[in-house]
């Protein structure tokens, strides 16, 4: 090869493999410092798209097993009623068996028909509280709508919509409701056409500013009417305000529960909630008396029903609670597999990534002082000009 001073070969080659050391070093340090082997997918596109997927996976499966452990607290909330429940129709047998026998006068049965009606209404009253995150658990549900507004009800004249609680007992399907607003007293008037019940709001409301709404409870309806902003309320509804109520009330409550990350029937677990209301307990226990000895007979067999059918559902309350804890252990364990493979993929095994740094470092260290020593060799020609 011929010495020259214009082209420094022996410089380009340590500048060449410098440059290479140095980008081979700095990617380690980026390796080093986000713990994963895949930083783009030019590392490794399979792995990338695969632990992209899992991690996902991984990450629905978290929530899920989030989900499971609400869904378990709701039942034991549940089922916590229930048992107060339990200990109430036992006190109330107690009181049935004592009014049937002869020894008592009615009067003295008058005394303990007061104690029973009132744990009766307990019953219905823990029945219609009980509820999770606003869901009433043991009152059943309804589907209960609003069909065919008049034209003066609609979202145009401020109504939003109509909600019916669970525990409405004023409407029944096919009910004609008429409602009216009052803006001098500023009220609303609901009034069953069949029944011819009305039931008012609170007085004093106004419409909601832009963009927002505004609820008016129509007490003791089970009703909910919510306003938005072009509700007029200096304007009075008395024409052209009737609907059709649509829908049903059930016995019970179907609460499904996502357990898993897909859309199939095995990715959710449904539960029914039965209602603990005296009428579903027991035909007749609702309007159950112990004021005579008669009645203190009837009474028994009926407290005797509703026992046993609380004891069913709180044994399918239980059974519910088991299968959805087992299902949260499951996802525990998939969550765990799921997450090694995805860290097999992607995380990274630091200390062969040490060594390999602690490599190129030193190739960067041995690069730098072969590029020194390189850009010497042409001052060594100078020496020929002397």
């Amino acid at each position: 090869m011929p010495l020259n001073v214009i082209s420094n070969f022996a410089a380009n080659v340590a500048h060449r493999h410098l440059a290479m050391s140095d980008m081979e070093a700095s990617n380690s340090v980026a390796k080093l410092s986000a713990g994963t082997r895949v930083l783009s997918a030019k590392d490794d596109a399979a792995s990338l798209a695969i632990g992209s997927r899992l991690k996902a996976e991984v990450s629905a499966l978290q929530q899920a097993q989030v989900n499971a452990g609400q869904a378990v607290s709701m039942l034991q909330i549940a089922d916590g009623a229930m048992s107060r429940i339990s200990d109430i129709l036992v006190r109330m047998k107690s009181l049935s068996v004592q009014a049937s026998s002869g020894q008592l006068s009615d009067t003295e049965r008058g005394m303990l028909n007061q104690e029973f009606t009132a744990l009766r209404s307990e019953i219905d009253r823990i029945a219609d509280d009980t509820d999770f995150n606003s869901t009433k658990l043991l009152n059943g549900s309804n589907s209960f709508s609003a069909g065919t507004l008049g034209a003066n009800i609609g979202q145009n004249d401020g109504i939003e919509q109509f909600a019916f609680s669970s525990n409405t007992g004023a409407f029944s399907a096919t009910d004609s409701v008429t409602v009216a607003y009052n803006s001098t007293t500023d009220q609303f008037t609901v009034t069953n056409d069949v029944t011819g019940i009305s039931y008012t709001s609170e007085a004093g409301l106004s419409a909601p500013t832009p963009g927002n709404f505004r609820d008016v409870v129509i007490q003791g309806a089970g009703l909910t009417i919510q306003l938005n902003s072009q509700f007029d309320d200096t304007t009075d509804i008395s024409a052209n305000n009737k609907f059709l109520v649509s829908g049903g009330t059930s016995s019970s409550l179907s609460l499904e529960f996502k357990v898993g990350t897909g859309v199939d029937a095995s990715d959710s677990v449904t539960i029914n909630l039965a209602s603990a209301k005296t009428a579903d307990l027991a035909s007749g226990l609702d309007t159950a008396t112990i004021d005579t000895q008669s009645n203190a007979d009837a009474a028994i067999g009926q407290v005797s029903t509703a026992i046993d059918a609380l004891a069913q559902n709180r044994a399918l309350l239980g059974a519910s609670q088991n299968r959805i804890e087992f299902a949260s252990a499951n996802i525990a364990t998939t969550v765990e597999n799921t997450e090694s493979a995805r860290s097999a993929l992607l995380d990274l095994d630091v200390a062969s990534e040490m060594s390999n740094f602690t490599s190129k470092q030193i190739l960067v260290q041995a690069g730098v002082s072969m590029l020194a020593q390189a850009n010497q060799l042409p001052q060594s020609l100078m020496k020929l000009f002397q």
